[in-house]
């Protein structure tokens, strides 16, 4: 195999075109990214097998006409990948190694390690397809058969552990998350090398992030069917709050589920009274759970304790597929919005330097998933009401109170921007008009807005609203992002201690004036949804899926992946 498959990573042209962004094409999908033909070299004319095979991807040659299309959304499609690997080996046989074969087998199967669907890869099939060709002489075209379906199969299983089976292109039509700056040759040097190097288990395990925060949910991912193979954790009886001071057999299951959890130590779960240790313990539970923590197992706290544990698992296994979307962007300086987490951070060099809680989109109004970068900053901002909050929130407190305008200090504009009477306008019927609150400590944009480029007016900013941080569940706001403490991110943006520390920006708040700043580097922002945590003991966390949105990713994930076209049991071509 040698120098032949490396020059297939190395040398040809189209491969430069494919951007990866975390799906395996189906075998009808459209072909997105290419710039160049294939040329088909002849098979070796002394290989059976060879003309074999290249009499199967012959025909496949006119579908893959020069094309240039967006860079939105650019995917590899694994048939252009096989015929481009086989042409530049002459078509010559790839899983000839019994042992690369056996490897193949094993790694399919451990796939489920990453909450993928071994079954989707048709290892049976390919297991007694090898059998077969073992104990009997096969024709050139079964063992053409086998290695094509081999070949299909082992880069579909490594593109989705490196990059997911879903494509969130296709569950969100904003979805700009594009993988620029990813070179996709390095990606498929690792899996040919390893194939040349007879080393294939090297490429399954290099090929799924390698990050910390993977490894975790990989391990809370085996914990969990651990507990769903002994029966799932214990049921807590919900007929009624379980307090402190209460003696019953719920709360014997209450110490049994929360031992079974990790947050009471297992030596206490034959007591039935609801003492210090168990208030601690339902305070931690509830603490990571976004849930209230009064030390009380109320309704709500009960049915988080009851989810069933096939439940968890696959927001386990929606979450890893996440992972797989996103984790390769999460490198150098840059901030990211967990929306479902109700938090921000800024990392440098990869690393935490900063965290805050955040409020977000209501679900009626929820804050969308995109990446972006940060290009200005806004010191006393005024705020332009929204078309949609103007009808749907303002209309009705102006109508009911004349005075709340002035009180809020908002001005009614016309389209020149010439202030206009309140008293004068039909509020019944208002057109033409546009609100603007003026800059001051009331501003519902607070003192400073963190800009970044996008289609739907989405930004960072300080609030007055700072009671509501207090609250577990912070899906508060019309879609921006409200931030707890917003001039400690805006001295880490600009990072200049001399013109912008802490001083610098009170100073420059201090003068009252509306002023756009820009940035000396742009800082990429990423807006990214996880309905899970990794504690810092290593405990996997829940969060509620505040959008809905683990549903649709649930069901694409358990969709069957497209299978190989070969037929692995072909006798003839």
């Amino acid at each position: 195999m040698g120098q032949l498959s490396r020059l297939f990573v190395i040398s040809h042209v189209f491969i430069m075109g494919f951007l990866i962004s975390g799906t395996v094409l189906a075998e009808n999908s459209p072909i997105e990214p290419t710039t160049s033909a294939i040329s088909v070299v002849e098979a070796a004319p002394d290989d059976n097998v060879a003309q074999a095979i290249h009499g199967v991807l012959e025909p496949l040659v006119s579908a893959f006409p020069p094309l240039i299309t967006s860079p939105r959304h650019q995917r590899v499609d694994v048939s252009r990948v096989v015929l481009d690997f086989y042409a530049h080996r002459g078509f010559r046989a790839a899983w000839a190694d019994d042992n690369d074969v056996a490897q193949l087998l094993k790694s399919l199967g451990d796939t489920q390690i990453d909450g993928l669907d071994p079954a989707d890869f048709r290892i049976n099939d390919l297991a007694a397809a090898h059998t077969s060709m073992q104990t009997s002489e096969p024709t050139p075209a079964q063992r053409a058969s086998f290695d094509l379906a081999a070949t299909r199969t082992y880069i579909t299983a490594l593109l989705q552990l490196r990059r997911g089976k879903v494509d969130p292109s296709r569950l969100d039509m904003h979805w700009n998350f594009d993988p620029s700056g990813v070179d996709p040759r390095e990606d498929v040097n690792v899996f040919f090398a390893a194939l040349d190097d007879h080393d294939v288990a090297r490429a399954f395990a290099q090929a799924p992030p390698q990050e910390a925060v993977y490894g975790g949910l990989r391990a809370a991912l085996a914990h969990l069917r651990a507990v769903r193979g002994r029966g799932g954790w214990p049921r807590v009886a919900d007929s009624q709050s379980l307090k402190p001071g209460m003696d019953n057999v719920a709360i014997g299951q209450l110490r049994a589920r929360l031992a079974a959890g990790g947050y009471l130590d297992p030596r206490l779960v034959k007591r039935t009274d609801y003492d210090g240790a168990l208030i601690a313990a339902v305070k931690k539970y509830q603490t990571e759970q976004y849930l209230g923590a009064d030390g009380v197992a109320g309704a709500t706290t009960l049915a988080a304790l009851n989810v069933p544990v096939q439940a968890r698992i696959d927001q386990v296994r929606v979450n890893m597929e996440r992972a797989r979307w996103l984790l390769y962007k999460l490198k150098g300086t840059f901030v990211i919005v967990d929306i479902a987490g109700y938090k921000v951070a800024m990392y440098r060099d990869g690393s935490p330097i900063w965290r805050s809680r955040v409020q977000v989109g209501k679900p009626f109004r929820s804050t969308p998933i995109f990446q972006s970068e940060i290009t200005y900053i806004t010191f006393n901002p005024t705020w332009t009401v929204p078309p949609t909050i103007l009808k749907q929130d303002m209309l009705p407190k102006i109508l009911s109170n004349p005075g709340y305008l002035s009180a809020n200090r908002i001005r009614a504009l016309d389209r020149e921007g010439k202030t206009l009477n309140p008293s004068t306008i039909d509020w019944n019927n208002p057109r033409g008009i546009t609100l603007r609150q003026d800059a001051g400590p009331e501003n519902s944009l607070g003192q400073v807005v963190i800009r970044f480029p996008n289609d739907y007016a989405i930004y960072l900013h300080d609030t007055p609203h700072r009671d509501l941080f207090a609250k577990n569940n912070r899906a508060t706001s019309s879609g921006c992002i409200r931030v707890e403490n917003p001039l400690q991110l805006v001295e880490l943006l600009f990072n200049d201690p001399v013109r912008w520390s802490n001083a610098g920006i009170q100073r420059q708040l201090a003068n009252g004036r509306t002023e756009n700043i820009r940035l000396p580097v742009k800082v990429p922002v990423l807006l990214a949804y996880w309905t899970v945590d990794m504690s810092s003991d290593g405990r996997v966390v829940f969060k509620p899926d505040v959008y809905g949105y683990d549903d649709p990713v649930l069901k694409a994930l358990n969709r069957p992946s497209p299978v190989p076209v070969m037929d692995l049991q072909a006798k003839a071509l």
